[in-house]
């Protein structure tokens, strides 16, 4: 009778565990977002992924060939300004 209580007892601690662990995870991306006023620290040409400044500079020429706007490679949009 013992051992049947005791495990009862903890499937349920196991269970309650899982589901805590679960909204847990499952919260911890709720604030992925990048806020209005983050974003000027975010697109400072050092924070930037791009380590090849070569390809980026012949990107930039592209881009600004094409689209008639230089800068704003850390987001996307044209130079129509139509996002």
């Amino acid at each position: 009778m013992g051992g049947k209580e005791t495990m009862k007892s903890l499937r349920r601690i196991v269970s309650i565990g899982g589901f805590l662990l679960m909204v847990s995870v499952l919260s911890g991306c709720s604030s992925m977002g990048v806020r209005v006023w983050e974003r000027d620290i975010l697109a400072r040409p050092e924070m930037q992924f791009s380590h090849q400044t070569l390809d980026r500079s012949m990107d930039d020429h592209i881009y600004f060939s094409k689209e008639a706007a230089s800068g704003g490679r850390g987001f996307g949009g044209g130079g129509c300004g139509c996002n």
